[in-house]
């Protein structure tokens, strides 16, 4: 059950569209994945399940999921059109509804590829305009960016862990969880560190660390 924080995440955020699941938590979920993915994809293939695979034109799910990919928030006008945006933009969007089961009913799996580099990516729209994403690139993840949250990926080495949360007690940041989780011993490897508060110049610190690849931050 989804876990609500204020009146406005019952009533669900300002958005386009008939269901804050089907739309708002859609054009997050885009919004998220292209984050963390750094640019805008050349290639999208998006795969449908449950709810979202039944429902996807009629409920104006596939317009929101491409209109967080390029960009945009629930509530821009122009995600009525994003599919022909993302045409004229040349990002190549394909749709594939799935019969499989899923653990959620409104779940889809996002692979975007350009610029040689490929991102798997799993979205849940929980309601209300929540998310959550599961997985990353074959990592289970628990992502639902309720908090200031930073994402990590590096080269999994000794001292990687021990370096940032060193970094993260001399600039007296709390943290409210962290997660790691890797591919396999010496491979690749991520954390999600939720923190109470925005730290300016954190994510530059962070970048400076050895082994560290990329950050994305949330909130």
């Amino acid at each position: 059950m989804a876990q609500y924080k204020s009146v406005f995440d019952i009533i669900g955020p300002v958005m386009i569209g008939p269901s804050s699941s089907h739309t708002a938590g859609a054009a997050r979920i885009g919004k998220v994945v292209r984050s963390i993915f750094g640019e805008q994809p050349e290639e999208v293939d998006l795969y449908l399940y449950e709810s979202f695979a039944k429902t996807y034109r009629g409920h104006g799910t596939d317009i929101a999921l491409v209109g967080g990919l390029l960009g945009m928030e629930p509530d821009d006008d122009r995600i009525a059109d994003s599919l022909k945006i993302a045409h004229e933009a040349g990002m190549q969007v394909a749709f594939i509804p799935k019969n499989d089961s899923a653990d959620h009913p409104n779940l889809v799996k996002l692979v975007l590829k350009g610029n040689g580099r490929t991102l798997s990516c799993t979205g849940i729209s929980i309601g209300g305009g929540a998310i959550q994403i599961s997985e990353l690139n074959g990592f289970k993840i628990n992502l639902d960016l309720s908090t200031p949250t930073y994402l990590t990926v590096h080269q999994d080495k000794p001292g990687v862990i021990a370096n940032v949360t060193k970094l993260l007690y001399e600039k007296e940041i709390n943290i409210s969880t962290m997660t790691v989780t890797r591919e396999a011993k010496g491979e690749k490897a991520m954390m999600i560190i939720e923190v109470d508060d925005r730290v300016e110049g954190l994510i530059s610190a962070l970048e400076s660390i050895e082994h560290i690849h990329s950050i994305s931050f949330f909130g």
